[in-house]
């Protein structure tokens, strides 16, 4: 797996819930590139609890949208936004029980509109919940010059 570079961390005002590194109340997610996936591994905390011990349904949401969009400006090197998320919760995921695994990919393009689908297994790799994630993506021009993207890259 390797690493990607979020391009958007020197971006004056970057402050994104899902990945801003320096949001104080956000998740902080990192993304990796594992062949066709893009993967995310998060450590849940009481802080994002819902009920006693167990990570909040709209956090888990937070994770599966999150990296359906990097799976957007990694593989097709473009900025999008999600017009649809079809989530589907398995069975609960801990606060207590170590690192979770999220993995999406896509499922099906149109056009400017794509299918994403994604998972997230707990730190034993069960299956908790899976999302399907539909996106409309923007004409790379439009994505440079409105949503500063300047193209999402891998670390060697």
């Amino acid at each position: 797996m390797k690493k990607i570079i979020n391009p958007f961390v020197h971006l004056d005002g970057y402050n994104c819930f899902g990945c801003a590194p320096c949001n104080p109340f956000g998740v902080k997610m990192e993304f990796f590139e594992d062949g066709d996936d893009i993967v995310s591994l998060w450590q849940p905390t009481p802080n994002f609890q819902g009920w006693l011990n167990t990570l909040h349904g709209g956090i888990q949401s937070v994770l599966l949208d999150e990296i359906c969009g990097w799976v957007v400006m990694r593989k097709l090197q473009t900025a999008g936004v999600t017009s649809k998320m079809e989530t589907r919760y398995l069975r609960p995921v801990s606060t207590e029980g170590g690192q979770i695994t999220l993995r999406a990919r896509i499922k099906e393009q149109r056009r400017n509109i794509v299918l994403i689908e994604a998972t997230l297994h707990n730190s034993t790799g069960e299956l908790c919940s899976q999302a399907l994630c539909t996106y409309f993506t923007f004409p790379p021009e439009k994505a440079r010059s409105e949503m500063h993207f300047s193209g999402c890259e891998v670390e060697e």
